[in-house]
């Protein structure tokens, strides 16, 4: 195993987050402007596959990227990952047809399903245990920053010029992501070259059990974004803000401004400490959410989730790096990956199965999701007991 030295923000870092900036740029430019392009090819009522397709191939991807990523090394899996993103881009104006169109979707999720996976393994190779945590808050930084100007750039592209233009320059975005990690040095090794039979998973390949417990906390704090991804859009209409967009606006500006000091705190404190207050935030920011009855206190709770992910992403990460064994950590984080996208799946469907286009039971889903989110901290409290080797990260 490659082995980190004491300094996190070398060159070669710095350069990894700008690959995975410029990565999630890619892929969220064009997030917004999707519906419209569906519905104009009229399948209006498919726009809820935009999402569930391309998290549903980034969920069964895992386990294949996790394989990969603990034997051929990282950097190919990260390459592959943002190729996907170049391929697909390219591809998107050269359709004409619903059923094409979405067949492209569930294919682009290959992408988030090997890059991010390759991308942690390679990060957790690099850097000192005892800097885990800030390093993947940094990584993660970098990632929300990419989400945020994504969007924005994508949709002044698509009203400047038009919505080809957009995909030609998400692939732009993607391609550069993969000139970056083409100079990577591998820190996986005894890596094996790529054949056929490696794609081939057996039962015990699918799932790392050493990571139970960030797997369980991963999932159930998860749902709460589903429903901030299915619900905030017809709830912001409802309480008459015209902007949709703001809500995220707030909520990732603050996710942004906290992962800045959230990695060295759970180096200093411990993961399970930080990941039970950022359990707490996000249930209280669901509550927040269910009593809001104006823009003001609305905007306040996205601030207040945005804390919460802030906090929670890096020590979740870090913490299933620190259980994993080394030889396994593709199939570690992949666990943790495949997670996160079930509960942000269950959390979208079972936030639209309660609201069910009716705003009175607005309040009842958000308190729904607070207490589902308070429900890792209760494991976290009084379940989970650490093995006598997970004491150092505690």
């Amino acid at each position: 195993m490659y082995q980190s030295t004491g300094r996190i923000y070398t060159l070669h870092f710095i350069l990894l987050c700008l690959s995975n900036a410029l990565f999630s740029a890619s892929f969220n430019m064009m997030i917004p402007e999707l519906p419209a392009y569906l519905t104009r090819m009229g399948g209006a009522d498919y726009k809820g596959y935009i999402i569930g397709l391309f998290t549903l191939m980034a969920g069964l991807s895992r386990p294949f990227s996790g394989k990969l990523t603990d034997t051929i090394g990282r950097v190919p899996v990260m390459i592959f990952g943002s190729l996907i993103c170049v391929i697909c881009s390219l591809l998107y104006p050269m359709i004409s047809s619903v059923g094409a169109f979405l067949l492209l979707r569930f294919f682009h999720g290959f992408s988030t399903g090997f890059k991010p996976t390759g991308t942690s393994a390679y990060v957790s190779d690099m850097v000192p245990v005892n800097r885990r945590g800030e390093a993947m808050g940094m990584v993660g930084l970098f990632s929300t920053i990419g989400m945020a100007m994504g969007p924005a750039i994508g949709g002044y592209v698509a009203v400047r010029w038009n919505i080809n233009i957009m995909f030609q320059l998400s692939a732009v975005f993607a391609l550069l992501s993969v000139v970056i990690l083409i100079g990577m040095k591998e820190t996986l090794t005894n890596k094996q070259p790529f054949r056929l039979s490696l794609l081939k998973i057996s039962g015990d390949e699918i799932f790392e059990p050493l990571v139970w417990s960030p797997v369980i906390v991963c999932f159930l704090t998860y749902f709460s974004y589903g429903v901030i991804l299915t619900i905030i859009p017809d709830f912001c209409a409802f309480l008459g803000i015209s902007n949709k967009g703001v809500f995220y606006t707030f909520f990732t500006a603050s996710s942004i401004g906290i992962r800045l000091l959230a990695g060295k705190v759970s180096d200093q404190y411990g993961r399970v400490p930080i990941l039970k207050a950022s359990s707490i935030l996000m249930a209280g920011s669901m509550l927040m959410m269910g009593l809001a009855n104006s823009s003001t206190l609305l905007m306040a709770s996205a601030v207040l989730y945005g804390i919460s992910v802030g906090l929670n992403s890096p020590a979740v990460t870090a913490w299933t790096v620190d259980l994993g064994q080394p030889q396994h950590r593709g199939r570690a984080l992949a666990s943790m990956y495949i997670a996160m996208e079930a509960g942000i799946g269950l959390g979208a469907y079972f936030s639209a199965f309660i609201y069910n286009n009716k705003s009175d039971n607005f309040p009842l889903t958000f308190y729904v999701m607070a207490g589902i989110t308070l429900l890792a901290t209760l494991y976290l409290s009084f379940i989970y007991r650490p093995r006598k080797t997970e004491q150092s990260v505690m």
